[in-house]
């Protein structure tokens, strides 16, 4: 090959240098404006940007409310299908997930009030708990009210409070009322421990009772954990 036809060679072939560069570029700038607005989450916590905008703040607020709500739901479903499917074994699960059962229970049993096909995604999980001792219907209008009208859990505990009336609560045989003294202390540890669940005062003592009472039957009645799920599948629980 002599000079002159090398010379063209090099002429002709394509040139390489400036479309890798400005592709690494874009990359980089990408890579920079993402973290920016980057969130990280730990084992421990969140990992923030210094430059991050309100609007990717906001953002990032609304998912770990979905996650967080999401996340109460799938708890009870977890438990209600290992107590169906492993009754002698779930509450070893429930220990080695290092799991607070108390709560779990509560959860679960919202669970099973709520089939999947008639759970709100606009609501949140107390949004149910709320409503989840009512018969089928009275769930369906209230849970369509605090839709309707974009209720907080609070707003929507009180109009249930409202409706019911104070008289109706008032009017009660004193005779069917049962009282058991409760150290100061306790009660204010009962009343916590229903806070952090969501649920009114009442409901909770009742539901925390009933659930311990099917559990010690459970445990000394054979069968009896089984006619407890049975009978919470005949509970109303049909989609409208």
């Amino acid at each position: 090959m002599d000079a002159k036809t090398e010379t063209q060679d090099t002429k002709h072939a394509p040139s390489r240098k400036s479309l890798p560069l400005r592709s690494e570029q874009r990359r980089a700038n990408g890579a920079r404006d993402l973290g920016r607005s980057q969130v990280l989450t730990t084992g421990v916590g969140l990992q923030m940007p210094a430059e991050l905008t309100f609007e990717d703040w906001q953002r990032a607020g609304l998912q770990i409310s979905r996650l967080i709500n999401s996340s109460v739901w799938w708890l009870g479903d977890w438990l209600v299908y290992g107590k169906d499917h492993f009754a002698d074994r779930y509450q070893r699960g429930v220990r080695a997930a290092g799991l607070q059962y108390q709560t779990l229970r509560n959860y679960a049993w919202v669970s099973r009030r709520f089939e999947l096909s008639r759970r709100r995604s606009r609501l949140s999980f107390q949004h149910h708990a709320e409503v989840a001792s009512l018969p089928v219907d009275e769930q369906e209008r209230w849970l369509d009210r605090a839709e309707r009208e974009n209720w907080s859990t609070k707003q929507l505990r009180n109009s249930i409070r409202d409706a019911q009336g104070e008289e109706g609560r008032n009017c009660k045989d004193e005779s069917n009322i049962q009282r058991l003294p409760v150290p100061g202390d306790r009660l204010t540890q009962w009343r916590r421990a229903a806070e952090q669940c969501g649920f009114d005062f009442d409901k909770w003592v009742l539901v925390t009772l009933d659930s311990a009472a099917r559990q010690a039957l459970a445990e000394t009645e054979p069968g009896h954990a089984d006619a407890e799920r049975e009978e919470e599948k005949r509970a109303p629980l049909s989609v409208r």
